[in-house]
C-alpha cells in the first residue's frame, strides 16, 4: 500500500492508495502533523511512502519514515515520469511537480493544462511528447480579495460567494464579488482559449481548493475535468515511478 502525503500551509493531506486506488484519505491541521502521520502508519499495511511539502516540517518526522518504509522525500531531484524542462527546476513548487504528475497519469500523451486554484492559480502545461514546459502562477481568489482590502483605505475584506454573481454590482460588495470572482474565472477562460488555440486536443484539469469558485469555466465545455485528488494521484504515480526502477 503507497501513502502520499502532502504538508501545505495549513493543512496536511493524506492519501492511501492500493495501486491506483484510493482507498483512504484524510486532512488535518497542520499542527496534528506528526501523530497524525504515526497513526495511519500504525492503522494501514504501508510499504511505500512519499511527502511533499511547502513549508520547512520537521526532519525527525523524515527520519521516522525513512527508517521503517521505503520514502521518498520529493524534491527537484527526485525522478519523475515525465521530462522536466522548467529551467529553474530548484524553484518549482512541489505542488506543481504533484499536479503535472497526476496529469501525466491520467491523461498519458495528450496535450493537458493543469489548473490549480489555491494560495495562488498556477497553470501547468504538459504536451503530448511527455514534456513539462512550464506555465504560470497568478494572485488567488482569496488573495485578490485580501489586495483590495489591504491597499485601499475603504474597500471591505469579503470572503468569496459561492452564489450567483452579478456581471454589474449594484453594490460595493456586489461589484467586488464581481470583479474578483468573475475576473478569475475571465482570465482562466482566456487562458484556456490561448492554449487551445496552440495545443491540439487539449484536456483541462481543475483542481485546489477554490476550485469550486472557478465552476463556471466548466459551463458547456466536455474537454475541462474537475480532480480534487490531482496532486495525490501525481505523488503516487510518482512513487510508483521509483519504486519499480
Amino acid at each position: 500500500m503507497n501513502l502520499t502525503i502532502d504538508i501545505g500551509n495549513t493543512f496536511v493531506k493524506a492519501a492511501l492508495f492500493s495501486i491506483n486506488k484510493i482507498i483512504d484519505s484524510q486532512t488535518k491541521p497542520i499542527a496534528e502533523l506528526d501523530f497524525f502521520i504515526k497513526k495511519i502508519v500504525k492503522e494501514f499495511s504501508v510499504e511505500n511512502i512519499i511527502l511533499s511539502s511547502v513549508i520547512n516540517h520537521p526532519q525527525e518526522l523524515d527520519s521516522f519514515l525513512a527508517s521503517k518504509y521505503h520514502f521518498i522525500l520529493l524534491d527537484h531531484t527526485t525522478r519523475l515520469p515525465f521530462l522536466n524542462e522548467y529551467l529553474s527546476p530548484e524553484t518549482l513548487g512541489k505542488d506543481r511537480i504533484g499536479a503535472v504528475a497526476g496529469a501525466c497519469a491520467e491523461f498519458a500523451n495528450q496535450n493537458v493544462l493543469v489548473i490549480d486554484a489555491g494560495t495562488c492559480i498556477k497553470y501547468d502545461f504538459i504536451n503530448s511528447n511527455n514534456e513539462y514546459l512550464g506555465g504560470a502562477i497568478s494572485p488567488g481568489i482569496k488573495m485578490r480579495y485580501a489586495a483590495l482590502n489591504n491597499y485601499t483605505q475603504k474597500l471591505p475584506l469579503l470572503e468569496p460567494s459561492s452564489g450567483f454573481l452579478e456581471l454589474t454590482g449594484n453594490s460595493t460588495i456586489a461589484s467586488i464579488h464581481s470583479g474578483v470572482q468573475l475576473g478569475a474565472v475571465a482570465e482562466v477562460n482566456e487562458i484556456i482559449n490561448l492554449y487551445t488555440e496552440k495545443h491540439k486536443n487539449l484536456a483541462v484539469i481543475l483542481t485546489g481548493g477554490d476550485m469550486l469558485y472557478l465552476k463556471p469555466v466548466m459551463s458547456g465545455k466536455n474537454n475541462i475535468f474537475a480532480d480534487s485528488f490531482l496532486i495525490h494521484k501525481g505523488l503516487n504515480h510518482i512513487l510508483k515511478y521509483n519504486v519499480d526502477i
